[in-house]
Formats: structure tokens, sequence, C-alpha cells
């Protein structure tokens, strides 16, 4: 199995990522969604069951099907509240469940890491959901992953060595799961200054 991930920075952009990984017949319980808790995302799925039941994820109310029907919120220290769903959020919620403070960051970190993901990447990526955006994971077999990979690549991801130089140009070298919650109006301003990194 290989890991295929992408950060977003447009929630919409993440949510067709996850719709199109099922509808190419990757299984909902091998996909994930975490992000922070905005512009409506709230209100647009009904929550959970399956992987997000019993990790501590409260109910997300609205409608719609697949994995984005048990979506769910979630606390995550350093990061703050996010709606989630999968197994990486099944993964990070138990390990907040249990942890002292900062565990849980360590748990997304750690989710990320044993998948198979770059250590360095899963810091840039939990940095990254932190400010404002949207990280789709999947789980797949060898022969899926040049298609999973190809459809996160359709849907606008972030560039990841993009996103760490800009975060790296004001010092940032790791997540650090101690520093305060974001504001909204501070995730706001990180959106927009993420648009300026970003190719028209």
């Amino acid at each position: 199995m290989q890991t295929i991930t992408g950060l977003y920075d447009d929630y919409s952009d993440a949510r067709a990522a996850v719709t199109a990984l099922e509808d190419a017949g990757v299984s909902s319980s091998d996909i994930s969604i975490v992000g922070r808790d905005h512009d409506g995302v709230e209100t647009e799925s009904n929550a959970g069951e399956g992987a997000a039941a019993g990790a501590g994820i409260g109910a997300v109310v609205g409608g719609t099907g697949g994995l984005l029907a048990g979506l769910g919120m979630l606390a995550i220290p350093g990061i703050g509240p996010v709606v989630a769903a999968g197994w990486l959020a099944a993964t990070a919620a138990g390990a907040a469940a249990g942890a002292v403070a900062g565990g849980a960051a360590g748990g997304l970190i750690g989710s990320l890491t044993s998948a198979g993901v770059d250590e360095d990447e899963a810091h840039v990526y939990a940095e990254g959901v932190r400010r404002g955006s949207t990280l789709v994971s999947a789980r797949v077999d060898d022969d899926q992953a040049d298609l999973a990979r190809s459809i996160l690549d359709q849907n606008r991801p972030v560039d990841i060595d993009s996103r760490r130089a800009m975060y790296r140009e004001e010092g940032w070298e790791r997540f650090d799961a101690d520093n305060p919650d974001l504001t909204y109006e501070e995730i706001v301003r990180e959106r927009d200054r993420a648009k300026m990194y970003r190719p028209l």
C-alpha cells in the first residue's frame, strides 16, 4: 500500500478530490480529510459513524454521501478545531484521547509518517491544516497509486515545496503543537497570503 496525500487551500477542491477518489473505486475507509472548521464546512455533512465513532469526534449537521457523510469535529492541540473523517482522523483522535497536551499533533504527524509520508512533509501538512488548509490522504494499493495521485493533482493541491519555502521565510522549521490556535481572522490572513504564492 501507498499513502497519497494532498493539501488544499480551498475546501471545495479537497471535497472534490475525495469524491473523485471514491468515484474511482478507492474505498471510503482508505480516504481521510482533515481541515479547519471554516467557510460553512460544519453545516455540510452528517456525522459520525465508522472511523469517527468512538474517537472523540462530535456530530456535524447536514447531509451528503460517502466519506463526507462521516465528517465530525475534533480538536488537535496546536491546530485547533478541525472537521475530519476517515482513518487519519480516527488515528489522530485516538491519540488525542489518550495523550497529554500536544500528543494529538504527534498523532497526526505520527499517523502520516507511519503510513509512509515523509516526516518533513508531514510537518508541512500539519502546519498547513493549522493555517486553514485541508488535507486529503488516501491509502491505496500500488496499482492504484498513479490514479490516486492524478486525482489529487487534478484538484488544485498546494505545491508542498513552495508552501514549505513560504513558511520557512518567516523562520518556521517544524510544526509545534505548543503554538496557540489561530483565530479566524489570522486564518483568513494566512489564506490570502498563500494565494500570493500560488501560480495562476
